[in-house]
C-alpha cells in the first residue's frame, strides 16, 4: 500500500526556518558553483539530470524551470533524460552528464567514477572547472534529501511550498 500525500502542502515545514544556517550553506554553494569556470547551462543540465536520476519531481521541475528562464532550448531540456542518444549536447556537456550519472548511480562492477571517465571530464574541464562541476553535483546532492523527505511542492514559490 502506498501512502498518499496532500498535494497542496509539503511534508515538512520550511527547513530554513527551522535551521537558519541552511541559508548560509545554500548561499555559499551557490556562490562557489557560480564562479564562472563552467557555464551555468552545464550546471543546470547536470542538476536536472540529478533530479531525474533520484526521481524527484520537485528538483526536475525546479531545474527545468531554471533552464527555461535562462533561455535554454526546449529540445535540450527535454533531451536531458536521454542525453546519450540526443544530438543537442556538446562533448563537454556529455562528460558532465556522464559524471553526474556515475556519481548517483551504483556500479555493481566497482568504482563509479572510473579513471576513463575522469580522463574524459579532465579533457574538457581544467582543474578549477572540474572542481566546480563536482561542487555543482554536490550542491544538488545536498538538497536531494530535503526534496525526497520533505517533498516540497513543484512549481510553487519557496515561501509558499512548505507545510505550516
Amino acid at each position: 500500500m502506498t501512502a498518499t500525500q496532500d498535494t497542496r502542502q509539503s511534508r515538512l515545514p520550511n527547513p530554513a526556518a527551522l535551521v537558519p544556517e541552511l541559508a548560509q550553506i545554500g548561499g555559499a554553494l551557490f556562490q562557489a558553483v557560480g564562479n564562472g569556470s563552467i557555464p551555468q547551462t552545464t550546471v543546470g543540465i547536470v542538476q536536472l539530470r540529478a533530479g531525474q536520476i533520484v526521481g524527484s519531481t520537485y528538483l526536475t521541475t525546479l531545474h527545468t524551470g531554471n533552464l527555461r528562464r535562462a533561455g535554454e532550448a526546449e529540445e535540450r531540456i527535454t533531451a536531458v533524460a536521454s542525453w546519450r542518444d540526443a544530438p543537442h549536447f556538446t562533448a563537454a556537456e556529455r562528460a558532465a552528464l556522464a559524471l553526474v550519472e556515475a556519481v548517483l548511480t551504483p556500479n555493481p562492477l566497482g568504482e563509479r567514477v572510473t579513471d576513463e571517465l575522469y580522463a574524459l571530464a579532465s579533457a574538457h574541464y581544467d582543474d578549477k572547472a572540474l572542481v566546480t562541476l563536482t561542487l555543482a553535483i554536490g550542491q544538488v546532492c545536498f538538497f536531494i534529501p530535503v526534496a525526497l523527505v520533505g517533498r516540497p511542492l513543484p512549481g510553487v514559490a519557496p515561501a509558499e511550498q512548505w507545510r505550516d
